[in-house]
């Protein structure tokens, strides 16, 4: 499946979810969504203007469109696009050339989209996605980029009503105070009054437990209110 990526995309991916083994294409999409904006912000810190800027006129760089490439990772092998700038001196950080794996990059794709994580928890999952010290301003670029994309699918508005209403908890690995721990992500998916399925959250937690659960339905209702 290929869709352009664009602020519209998780939704346009989590309606085609029909099982709870398509959750892996959502991973997929999530992974691509994410990957592509990281490396859009890189590309911005490298050029040193954002895209459409006054600024980047007569810089002597510029934007020049994109590569594909296919990246495989735990929830199997997803296309990004890569972009490029005029003078071909733009190599992207989080994705080497040559790299074809992302280890563990994708579950901890998931987790940023997860409910709860703050900027400062994305900065430092994204300080640890890189596996490396890279500059303040770039992390500040990225962090502002994906939280922006997050945000937006968070805020999306929900239908009043889901005859059926799958849940499931997903175990992942993210990074906190300077360590590695499981957490699980709670994933709500429901089906609305037209047989269309939609993920309606996600949400992450120390451990899966009733009270959580109670504490994610109390909030879809009162979004739905």
């Amino acid at each position: 499946m290929s869709v352009e990526l664009d602020e519209k995309l998780v939704d346009q991916i989590a309606s085609q979810i029909k099982t709870q083994d398509d959750l892996a294409d959502l991973s997929r999409l999530l992974l691509k969504a994410a990957v592509e904006r990281v490396m859009a912000a890189e590309l911005e810190n490298h050029l040193g203007y954002a895209k459409h800027s006054l600024e980047g006129h007569n810089s002597g760089n510029s934007r020049n469109g994109s590569s594909s490439k296919n990246l495989k990772g735990d929830f199997g092998e997803v296309e990004v696009k890569i972009p490029r700038d005029r003078n071909g001196d733009f190599t992207p950080q989080l994705i080497a050339k040559g790299q074809t794996r992302v280890n563990k990059l994708d579950k901890q794709i998931l987790a940023l989209y997860a409910r709860g994580m703050t900027t400062r928890d994305i900065a430092e999952a994204i300080q640890e996605m890189y596996g490396a010290d890279v500059s303040p301003t770039l992390i500040s670029k990225v962090t502002d980029a994906v939280y922006d994309e997050v945000r937006t699918w968070q805020n999306r508005p929900l239908e009043r009503l889901f005859p059926i209403l799958y849940l499931d908890g997903l175990v992942v690995k993210v990074h906190q105070d300077k360590r590695v721990i499981r957490k699980t992500v709670y994933v709500a998916l429901g089906v609305n009054t037209e047989g269309q399925k939609e993920l309606l959250g996600l949400w992450l937690a120390e451990t899966e437990g009733a009270k959580f659960w109670l504490s994610v339905l109390t909030e879809l209702n009162r979004e739905k209110s």
